[in-house]
């Protein structure tokens, strides 16, 4: 008589929010620590400027904002703001195509089981927002333009807020917290050169596909041409991206999904010269570090500057801004849109997937990671630009709206954080246990 196999044990199930591996917890820690001081710089940025639009020197602060200079045959005739929302946020944006293409490339998210619910979350936090944007403004079809506002998250603004309160976040919350912004990022990104470009030029577009080409296969093997030589990137690759960002601008793409492609094109791993085997870090990992300092410390803090200040005329001025309904749409969406959508859907996968919430952790730790994401500040700014001419009320209601949801969210966040940073202390010092010595706390081992 044949015995019955023993069957096999079925898998764990995953824990959410995923730990990551150790090597991914040491890298996001590196950033978020970066990212700490570009924060502090862009709420420094944007309190000057609102300060300033709203003294009796407010007209020296437009003057400035709104001086313009360039090459207009080559549309690239624009004023001070318009230079650091197409010119300096290309910057930003190319860092977030470097990252994105990490994460799937080489980080913990090239595992699709790993990146389900991460993923799924930051389209729910743009999803809902958005619903709910929509049905408050539906009546007047020019505000419903503005849908996009509320769906961004600002990663920097949102580091800021722990910094400030000092929060010891669990390396698994941090992980979830970076991919929600990232992957945020790239459907803002997806949903500026979609449903922003009013007046497609396909000539200048189809020419930046050849530097485009260029600069990719320069970019590729850029190690068996230029070596360690760091001049290279700057020399020769630098002006090449220049190129394909000026004609993607005179497309009438906003220029900032330039950068974001121009990322996309750096290799995250270095090949060896023979039989393509891995040999170590690519470009990515060295340009990232070069231009991370460049983007959160001055890049995005000048395009705060020059896009915050509002003249808000006093209490009435805000009173009046706020009953706008476009900015209780962008109110509601960043403040309970945003957790609705990233809490709904982690919590609908986590069922449908056999996921569970990790043991150390409780579902308000996740609400005050959806408050987080609903600190919208630097993108949400730049879609509400794209989303009103100049001139127009919504323009400054919006804006207005932007900064005082990013408020409330990061004051409702910390609420929660605070009270549960004693418990992520706990953590900390769980996790950061080593009993065989190997460099590495055994909890990324089991």
């Amino acid at each position: 008589m044949t015995e019955n196999p023993t069957p096999p044990v079925p898998p764990a199930p995953r824990h959410v929010p995923a730990r990551g591996s150790y090597g991914e917890a040491l890298r996001i820690g590196e950033i978020l620590r970066k990212e700490t001081v570009g924060g502090a710089l862009l709420v420094i940025a944007a309190a000057i400027a609102i300060i300033w639009a709203n003294t009796p020197w407010a007209e020296a602060y437009f003057s400035l904002r709104d001086i313009t200079f360039g090459y207009a045959p080559w549309h690239l005739e624009l004023s001070l703001g318009g230079w650091a929302a197409d010119g300096l946020l290309a910057v930003f944006f190319f860092l977030v195509g470097l990252e994105l293409k990490r994460e799937f490339v080489a980080g913990d998210l090239r595992n699709p089981r790993q990146a389900l619910i991460p993923v799924a979350a930051a389209f729910g936090g743009v999803l809902v927002p958005a619903l709910i944007f929509v049905a408050i403004n539906a009546r007047d079809p020019e505000a419903v333009h503005g849908w996009a506002i509320p769906t961004a998250t600002d990663i920097a603004f949102a580091v800021a807020v722990l910094a400030v309160i000092g929060s010891h976040l669990p390396s698994a919350l941090r992980l979830f917290l970076l991919t929600l912004a990232v992957v945020d990022d790239l459907i803002a990104i997806s949903i500026i050169a979609v449903f922003y470009t009013d007046d497609l030029q396909a000539v200048p577009l189809l020419w930046a596909l050849v530097p485009l080409v260029v600069y990719a296969f320069l970019a590729r093997r850029y190690s068996r041409f230029f070596g360690q030589k760091k001049w290279a990137a700057w020399v020769i690759l630098l002006p090449i991206g220049i190129v394909v960002w000026a004609l993607v601008h005179a497309s009438g793409i906003h220029a900032t999904v330039a950068g974001v492609v121009l990322g996309f094109m750096i290799p995250v791993l270095r090949r060896g010269s023979q039989g393509g085997t891995t040999t170590g870090p690519g470009l990515s990992e060295t340009l990232e570090h070069r231009l991370r300092p460049l983007s959160a410390g001055v890049a995005v803090p000048i395009f705060a500057f020059f896009s915050a200040g509002v003249a808000l005329g006093g209490g009435e001025g805000f009173t009046s801004a706020m009953t706008d309904p476009v900015a209780l749409g962008i109110l509601c969406g960043l403040v309970i849109g945003k957790p609705i959508g990233i809490l709904g859907t982690t919590f609908l996968l986590s069922r449908f997937t056999g996921a569970r919430l990790d043991p150390s952790l409780r579902w308000i730790d996740m609400t005050g990671m959806g408050l987080l994401a609903g600190i919208g500040f630097t993108v949400s700014l730049l879609v509400t630009e794209l989303s009103f001419p100049a001139g127009d009320p919504h323009t400054e209601h919006a804006k207005v709206a932007v900064m005082t949801s990013s408020i409330v969210a990061a004051l409702l966040a910390s609420v929660i954080l605070v009270a549960r940073n004693k418990r992520y202390k706990a953590i900390e010092v769980a996790d950061s246990v080593d009993e065989d010595e190997d460099g590495v706390p055994d909890v990324y081992q089991r």
